[in-house]
């Protein structure tokens, strides 16, 4: 392997790791996720272009504020646990009282997958209370438009009982997590989003044929179809993976006893862990809705709108890849960097239980998911801003492309970078860190929100950026808790014995020469809707010679990568044949 990226193992060490193959697992997942994003919202826009042809602007707004409520209640309600449950805990401290020598002992894989399945309830017992108290709000506060929207309170009541419905899911999606088993969580969520799809287009073609005026129905006929369609799958695919399972989808006992369970049901570990990340999950929501309240008070309404369309187009990378590889690699760094139970709240006794290769494992694994993250990026950012002007007039038309929404996209590019970094360094932070270490980094989270605000106060009412304004705040923010969690990781490692080498994760010097040159020659060629074809042609060119180059100059690390995440395969068809 390069020494820039520093030798963990050769292929053929990792060939017999345990740690390989859930790097094998962890990529398969992450391609399944992927996938999975990118078909779901493909549906999605199909749907909604079928949809505008029956469906007024106003139900469109009824049923995005339906779809937040029940966005709203799953965060809530069990976006803390998953984190928290994606951490792999081997060892369980046993009760001294029955003369037990060891203080601690493994966990059976029946053991480990009952605990995550008791816990999951958590997400029905806090969802329920929660939908409810939502549904409530909504109605309470609702304008009297909404309020006249036909069988709004039925459509409510539906998003509700399907919104529980979805976390009686809970249960099965642990186990599949734990076991994980990417391609059965994929499956069961394209045929649910199908189906919603499904019910959703035929609910309104029916009503329109039929006149009646369902209002928001269909969304929420749609949405229970997906609740149970993916109880169904998960409950079917997972009886048929597990047909002996040592384990009950119901709350059980855990066996043997011991004092870190209460009712011998919970692990007091992982409780104290899901509400520190609860409380912390919490402030984050707040934090990411901060960028609405400031646009809203310091901006017209044109910079408000052209900030949305930037946010909502820029923002699909990150959905689409760097949301799904970034939850794969939480459950990755959660099991390579497990420590037991017993361990989990004492940072200096923990240094002693995370063997030596795992740690260089998740070293080499985040160094050189971010030198690939960087790859990316560098590419985006040279030809990104360019073309900015170019696709808006392409996919959105003429009125978005003469407002400041393609200068504010432009100005996202530079931003998505800073959100695929911070990403994946804060999965490796909550993979890892203490309930104490969570705390403090929350109390910096709420320090960096002076400057988010202090800088967007500037930019919106003093210097008068309009929207790109808002994103040199949100940069400003980003880069304060890169560099709170970059120092975190490096601290981590660098006190076990490895280390994150910020000069291993930067593309060589001839891709980011080549990028700059790039991106100095396409500012220069006016790539705007209508140009000549030829001068169009430049600039795809330009923009296919950059990849094209980023490619040769960086294929031993491409290379590399596809060893490091492929080794079983490559064993296999390089061992000889028997004679």
């Amino acid at each position: 392997m390069s020494n820039r990226l520093g030798r963990v193992a050769t292929v053929e060490d990792h060939d017999s790791s345990p740690s390989t193959s859930l790097l094998v697992q962890s990529s398969k997942g992450a391609t399944y996720l992927i996938l999975l994003q990118v078909g779901s919202r493909a549906l999605t826009f199909i749907v909604n272009q079928i949809l505008l042809r029956f469906l007024s602007p106003e139900l469109l707004g009824v049923s995005t504020q339906l779809e937040l409520y029940s966005i709203s209640v799953l965060f809530f309600a069990r976006e803390s646990l998953r984190v928290t449950l994606q951490r792999q805990e081997d060892t369980l401290p046993v009760d001294d009282t029955k003369g037990n020598q060891d203080r601690s002992q493994p966990k059976s894989q029946g053991n480990l997958a009952q605990e995550v399945v008791n816990l999951s309830y958590l997400a029905i017992a806090l969802g329920v209370p929660l939908a409810a108290l939502f549904a409530a709000l909504y109605i309470r506060n609702a304008d009297s438009l909404v309020l006249g929207t036909p069988s709004i309170r039925s459509s409510l009541y539906l998003y509700c009982l399907a919104t529980v419905l979805e976390l009686f899911s809970e249960p099965c999606f642990a186990v599949m997590q734990q076991q994980m088993l990417y391609g059965v969580r994929a499956s069961a969520e394209t045929i649910a989003t199908f189906t919603r799809c499904l019910l959703t287009c035929g609910t309104v073609v029916w009503a329109s044929n039929a006149n009646i005026a369902a209002g928001a129905l269909p969304f929420a006929v749609g949405q229970m179809g997906y609740a149970v369609v993916l109880n169904f799958v998960y409950l079917s695919r997972l009886d048929i993976k597990n047909a002996r399972k040592p384990y009950s989808l119901l709350i059980k006992p855990i066996t043997p006893s011991s004092p870190a369970l209460i009712y011998g049901r919970f692990s007091v570990p992982r409780l104290n862990l899901a509400f520190t990340i609860y409380a912390q999950s919490i402030f984050k929501h707040l934090l990411t809705t901060g960028d609405s309240f400031l646009i809203a008070a310091f901006t017209s309404l044109e910079s408000q709108g052209a900030y949305t369309l930037a946010a909502n187009y820029g923002g699909l990378v990150a959905r689409m890849v760097f949301q799904p590889i970034e939850e794969i690699s939480r459950s990755l760094f959660g099991r390579l960097l497990h420590q037991p139970a017993s361990s989990a709240d004492n940072a200096r006794v923990r240094v002693e239980t995370v063997g030596k290769q795992r740690v260089d494992q998740a070293a080499t694994y985040l160094r050189s998911l971010l030198r690939f993250y960087l790859l990316i990026c560098t590419i985006a950012v040279a030809i990104g801003p360019p073309f900015s002007p170019l696709l808006l007039r392409i996919v959105a038309g003429s009125r978005w492309s003469n407002s400041e929404a393609p200068s504010v996209l432009a100005a996202y590019c530079y931003y998505i970078p800073l959100l695929a970094v911070n990403g994946i360094l804060e999965a490796f932070v909550s993979a890892v860190a203490t309930p104490e270490e969570l705390r403090v980094q929350s109390a910096w989270m709420l320090a960096f929100s002076t400057a988010f605000v202090g800088t967007g106060f500037l930019s919106l009412n003093v210097w008068d950026q309009g929207a790109r304004g808002l994103v040199v705040a949100n940069a400003v923010n980003m880069l304060c808790r890169i560099a709170w969690s970059w120092q975190f990781v490096q601290g981590y490692l660098r006190g076990r014995g490895a280390d994150l080498n910020f000069a291993a994760i930067l593309p060589s010097v001839g891709t980011l020469m080549y990028a700059s040159v790039t991106a100095w020659y396409l500012m220069r060629v006016e790539l705007v809707f209508g140009a000549p074809l030829w001068q169009l042609g430049q600039g795809v060119a330009a923009a296919g010679s950059c990849g094209l180059i980023t490619l040769v100059m960086e294929r031993a690390f491409l290379l590399q990568c596809y060893q490091m995440l492929r080794p079983a395969r490559d064993a296999r068809n390089s061992k000889p044949k028997a004679q």
